[in-house]
């Protein structure tokens, strides 16, 4: 029994470790193509910038607090089966579950695109298809062998990923250009209300996976320090990578060059390091999608396996193999990225795959509303007579205000699928109820 709990110790992420997961599943493909987007709406976008990281940190400093009042894995699922219910807390692990690996899909054909790079010879794609999926299963093959090794595979691809965006970001004020900057504050054609409230709609999915800490904490050393901590540090350097490198593009290249870019990191780094920076840009971002799919790996085994420990989830996914892991919902969620993948080969399913991804988006927004309320619920109950705690019932409050904003931005196509798609949770949760019990 001694041998047995010190080997699942073993196996566990310290505080390192556990900030890189946070980072990593921030930091993704996002951040090589954000300043393009930005561009066609002007230099106002660092503004969007601001308001989002601020956003975000609402929500770290919310979810680091959460995971002391309620010391139980699973984050959001965990907040609201424990505050909310047991049909919200389905809901919650039920959609956060399916935006998981649905944007895994997302992330692993995103790596097999910046692979091309180096693998030119990939052009079909039944090729890229194959690649995508041989990457899903890799860091599949590292989530089972225990938290630890993922989590030292994420470390590594963290830092790596950091390289290049941090160089461009620090070497690019030497090629800084004010005139670039101040001379398209706004180009976008609209108000600079809409402009902003444009950019911060954009800038908002850079920070999902500002949760992923609390989403692990059962594959944690020490949660009650490491868990808030690593969830405010890595939101913190995420927060530094984006408007850095941001700002050093945005002042580096014309924004006319730049808005029509679909490689920005790349026009940067040929300036600083010549035409290898192609290639500078293509390791940095291929490592940052490989990383952020191990990562989320991780989480796509610990969500359901804390829902089936609550039998709400079925028994299957709550099994565990001999390094403490799920490994039955790792393989069998890698089982539906793979034939979700295989799926979107067809053209006539690319439309439908990036409305799926969209819901996706909207699936992932939806536990952090939830936990807003939850954490607002918790102080009201065990709180109330306690005036320090006014602060959190501001933040909650906020954290809530930014979550809904954020849903109510993904459009009415988008609104109207997730709206469906939640609907089919219902059936659902009684099936399983009945079933479970």
């Amino acid at each position: 029994m001694k041998n047995h709990r010190s080997c699942k110790k073993k196996n566990k992420m310290g505080l390192w470790m556990l900030t890189a997961l946070v980072a990593g599943n921030m930091i993704g493909s996002g951040i090589f193509l954000l300043p393009s987007s930005l561009a066609r709406l002007g230099s106002i976008s660092l503004y969007g910038w601001i308001a989002t990281t601020l956003g975000a940190f609402l929500l770290a400093i919310l979810f680091a607090k959460m995971s002391l009042w309620i010391p139980k894995a699973g984050g959001p699922y965990a907040y609201a089966e424990a505050i909310l219910g047991r049909y919200m807390g389905f809901q919650t692990a039920y959609s956060y579950w399916i935006a998981i690996w649905v944007g895994n899909a997302a992330i692993a054909l995103a790596f097999a695109g910046y692979m091309q790079v180096f693998i030119p010879f990939l052009l079909s794609p039944l090729q890229s298809c194959l690649l995508a999926i041989t990457a899903v299963w890799i860091v599949t093959l590292v989530n089972i062998f225990g938290a630890r090794a993922a989590g030292f595979l994420q470390l590594v691809t963290t830092i790596c990923k950091l390289i290049p965006i941090f160089l461009v970001a620090i070497i690019g004020w030497f090629y800084f250009n004010p005139y670039y900057i101040t001379q398209s504050f706004n180009v976008s054609g609209q108000s600079n209300f809409s402009a902003f409230s444009s950019s911060v709609s954009l800038t908002l999915w850079a920070f999902i996976g500002v949760e992923s800490a609390t989403a692990s904490s059962n594959a944690v050393s020490n949660p009650r320090f490491n868990v808030p901590v690593a969830t405010l540090l890595g939101t913190a350097i995420a927060a530094l990578a984006y408007i850095s490198g941001s700002i050093a593009i945005m002042g580096m290249i014309p924004n006319s060059e730049l808005a029509q870019s679909s490689a920005p990191f790349a026009l940067a780094a040929a300036q600083i390091f010549g035409q290898g920076g192609e290639y500078i840009v293509a390791i940095g971002a291929a490592l940052s999608c490989f990383g952020c799919l191990n990562g989320w790996v991780l989480l796509q085994g610990q969500i359901p396996m804390n829902a089936a420990e609550d039998r709400l989830f079925p028994t299957l996914f709550a099994k565990r193999n001999r390094h403490d892991i799920p490994a039955n919902a790792v393989i069998l969620t890698s089982v539906f990225i793979s034939l979700l993948l295989l799926l979107t080969i067809s053209p006539s399913l690319v439309k439908q795959f990036e409305i799926v991804i969209l819901i996706a988006v909207l699936t992932n927004l939806l536990p952090y509303l939830y936990t807003s309320i939850a954490a607002l619920v918790t102080i009201h109950l065990h709180h109330k007579s306690n005036h320090k705690y006014w602060l959190y019932q501001i933040i909650a409050f906020l954290a809530g205000l930014y979550a809904l904003y954020a849903i109510a931005s993904c459009g009415t196509q988008t609104l109207l699928f997730g709206l469906a798609f939640l609907v089919t949770s219902i059936p659902l949760y009684y099936y399983l109820k009945k079933h479970n019990q």
